[in-house]
C-alpha cells in the first residue's frame, strides 16, 4: 500500500465516522439497508427516508422582566401510513431541525417495533429551561400549543414528554389546547399528571423498558441480572429509574454519572442516596471530591453499560475499550454506527436505542388508549401490559439478527420499518 493511498483510505473512514456521527444521515443510512434487505424498491426508500411534514414555527413570550423573547420551535411528522403520528416535545438549547427529524422517524420505527398504530412525530423548542422562571415556562408551552395546534390533536399527532419537559407541562399544554378546541382532549397529549388522565407507570415507563431488555439480554449471554456489574451514563429520568431498579433487582450499580462527572465504587453505589441528593436537572457529582470523567466512566470493567445520555458516546475512539458484554442504549443515538460495528465484531451485543428506550411510548400508547375509552388501569396491569410487549419486540428483533446474520441495530431497523412500508404499499403511495 502506498503512502498516498494509505491517506486516502483514512481519510475515507474518518468521513464515514463523521457522517455517522450526524444522526439524520445515520438514520437514513441504516433505514436504506433495512429496505434493502426487505426487499423493498428504491422508492419505498424515497418515501420513508424524510418526515412527511416538518413545521417550523415563531413563539413570541413575554418574560418576567417585561421583553418579548421570540422562540423557534418544531414539529416533525414523519410518517401517517399506519395511523396518527405520535412522539415528545423537548425543550433544549441545541434542538434543531435535523434532530427533530431523525428522532421522528426513530419514533416511526419504535412504533412499529412495538405494533402501536402509530407513526413516529417529534418536537422541540430551542430555548435552557434552566435560565427560565415557571411562568415563563408556562407562556412558551402554551404559545407552542397555539402554534402548531392545526396540525395535532387525538387522532393527528400526540405529543408527549421529553428531555426537560415533563407532567406539569404536558397539563399546560392539554389545556391549551382544550381551551382552542374548546372541549376538554385529555388524549391530545400523554405523559401527564394522574388526575389529568395520565397513566399509572408513565413516569417509570422509559426505565422499566429499559431493565426489561437488560434482563433479555442477560440470558442470551447466560448470566443473571443478579449481583452482575452495571455502569449507567446519565442520570435523569432514566438513568435514575433505572439505577433503582437495577439495584432493587440485585444488580451491584458501580457508577454513574451527570453532565459535569462520574462517581464509581467497584463494590456498587448507595443508589438511595443518590437519588436523595441530586437536583431537578439530575446532577450530583458536584457533591462528590473524588470523581471520574464520563469517558473513563464508558471504558470502566463491567458486565452491563447503559449509555443513558446524550447521542455519539461510543465511537471508533473508543469502541475498542469497550469493556462490558452487553451495552444497551437508553439515550437516544449514543453509538455510531462504525462503533457499533466494531463491538458487533467484538462480539459485544448491543441492544439498539429504538429497543431498548420503547417502554416510554407503549405506556403513551397505553395512557391514549385510557384516556379515549374512560376506564383507567392500576400499575400492575400496567406493568404486566409493558413486559408483554417489551419482550415480544426483543425476541423478534433478537431471532432476525440471527436469522438475517446481521447486529441488533439492523435487525431492529428491518422489524420497526416493516409495518410502515406494508402500511404504505396497501395505501397505493409506493
Amino acid at each position: 500500500m502506498t503512502a498516498n493511498s494509505m491517506t486516502t483510505e483514512i481519510s475515507k473512514e474518518q468521513q464515514e465516522e463523521k457522517e455517522s456521527l450526524n444522526l439524520f444521515y445515520s438514520t437514513q443510512t441504516v433505514i436504506q439497508k433495512a429496505l434493502g434487505k426487505l426487499g423493498y424498491p428504491n422508492e419505498m426508500y424515497e418515501l420513508l427516508k424524510e418526515p412527511l411534514r416538518l413545521l417550523t414555527v415563531r413563539i413570541p413570550v413575554r418574560m418576567d422582566d417585561g421583553t418579548v423573547k421570540i422562540f423557534t420551535g418544531y414539529r416533525s411528522q414523519h410518517s401517517d401510513a399506519v395511523g396518527p403520528t405520535k412522539g415528545g416535545v423537548r425543550f433544549h438549547p441545541e434542538v434543531n431541525e435535523e434532530e427533530v427529524k431523525a428522532l421522528s422517524i426513530w419514533m416511526s420505527l419504535k412504533c412499529g417495533i412495538t405494533n402501536l398504530p402509530y407513526g413516529g412525530g417529534k418536537g422541540g423548542i430551542i430555548c435552557d429551561p434552566k435560565k427560565m422562571s415557571f411562568r415563563e415556562l408556562e407562556r412558551l408551552s402554551r404559545g407552542y400549543v397555539r402554534a402548531i395546534s392545526q396540525i395535532v390533536g387525538p387522532t393527528k399527532d400526540i405529543p408527549a414528554p421529553d428531555v426537560y419537559t415533563n407532567s406539569q407541562i404536558m397539563a399546560w399544554m392539554m389545556d391549551e389546547y382544550s381551551r382552542l378546541r374548546e372541549f376538554d382532549s385529555p388524549g391530545f397529549i400523554t405523559g401527564k399528571p394522574i388526575v389529568l388522565g395520565g397513566s399509572q407507570g408513565r413516569e417509570t415507563a422509559t426505565a422499566r423498558g429499559v431493565t426489561i431488555c437488560i434482563d433479555e439480554a442477560a440470558k442470551k449471554k447466560g448470566f443473571n441480572i443478579q449481583g452482575a456489574r452495571v455502569v449507567i451514563q446519565g442520570f435523569g429520568n432514566a438513568g435514575s429509574y433505572l439505577a433503582k431498579f437495577m439495584h432493587d433487582a440485585g444488580a451491584k450499580v458501580i457508577a454513574v454519572s451527570d453532565v459535569y462527572g462520574a462517581v464509581h465504587d467497584p463494590n456498587g453505589l448507595d443508589i438511595d442516596y443518590l437519588l436523595d441528593r441530586r437536583d431537578s436537572f439530575g446532577t450530583f457529582s458536584q457533591l462528590f471530591k473524588n470523581t471520574i470523567s464520563n469517558k473513563e466512566l464508558l471504558e470502566l470493567d463491567c458486565d452491563i453499560l447503559v449509555p443513558a445520555a446524550i447521542s455519539n458516546q461510543i465511537t471508533v475512539e473508543n469502541a475498542a475499550n469497550i469493556k462490558a458484554k452487553i451495552v444497551v442504549e437508553a439515550a437516544n443515538g449514543p453509538t455510531t454506527l462504525e462503533a457499533t460495528k466494531i463491538l458487533s465484531e467484538r462480539g459485544v451485543l448491543l441492544v439498539p436505542d429504538i429497543l431498548a428506550s420503547a417502554g416510554g411510548v407503549t405506556v403513551s400508547y397505553f395512557e391514549w388508549v385510557q384516556n379515549n375509552q374512560g376506564y383507567y388501569w392500576t400499575e400492575e396491569e400496567v406493568d404486566e401490559k409493558l413486559v408483554k410487549v417489551m419482550v415480544h419486540s426483543f425476541e423478534t428483533i433478537y431471532e432476525t439478527a440471527q436469522k438475517h446474520q446481521v447486529d441488533m441495530r439492523l435487525a431492529a431497523y428491518m422489524v420497526g420499518i416493516r409495518k410502515m412500508a406494508e402500511a404504505a404499499s396497501f395505501r397505493g403511495w409506493v
